[in-house]
């Protein structure tokens, strides 16, 4: 990899406990499902300004194209980005840590009490709020590509899938992103 003196002054911003206690406070944040994204985000791209919002885009579509959860990655392709392997093992130790352990101790507690009305309510506010903030982020991305007219016909298409059609998301996944890929490879090749 190639650090040029933007990279350097990126990396100089984020020391390894400030990695540490920024996704340590993102997972404190997130409540499950995608709205570690929302967190994760807001943290590196809106607070901190250790990386843009279009490289953000990208770790983000990477993430989601590999497996395992997506926040995780993203979690850990920014610690490296930043700091290298030490950054993305700090960042992934400030995510994990303390969620993991009150997980383990919540759920354990919580799985007995599953038939209570009052546990189903409060479960089912909550995932809606997670919706939500996936959603908004999701709104968020889509505008950096707005004035990209093959990049919103991509969306259109997996929306579709998705949305209308009830394709399971591998089903989609691997429909869309090698049309995008040749499409993308094709008008870089006009480009030039």
């Amino acid at each position: 990899m190639i650090w040029d003196a933007e990279d350097e002054s990126c990396a100089g911003r984020a020391s390894l406990p400030m990695l540490f206690v920024g996704f340590l406070k993102v997972a404190l944040c997130s409540v499950g499902g995608g709205s570690g994204i929302v967190f994760a985000r807001r943290l590196a791209v809106e607070q901190r300004r250790w990386i843009g919002d279009p490289e953000f885009a990208d770790i983000l579509s990477l993430c989601q194209f590999l497996p395992g959860p997506n926040v995780v990655g993203i979690v850990v392709c920014v610690g490296a980005r930043l700091r290298g392997p030490a950054g993305a093992l700090a960042s992934l130790a400030g995510f994990t840590v303390i969620p993991v352990t009150i997980g383990l101790f919540l759920g354990t507690w919580i799985i007995r009490y599953t038939d209570l009305a009052i546990l189903q309510g409060t479960l089912g506010g909550v995932s809606s709020a997670a919706a939500g903030l996936l959603i908004g982020t999701g709104l968020r991305l889509l505008m950096l590509h707005r004035d990209q007219p093959m990049a919103l016909c991509f969306v259109v298409l997996a929306f579709s899938g998705l949305v209308i059609t009830k394709l399971p998301l591998l089903a989609v996944l691997l429909a869309v992103v090698p049309l995008s890929v040749a499409a993308a490879a094709v008008s870089g090749t006009r480009k030039v």
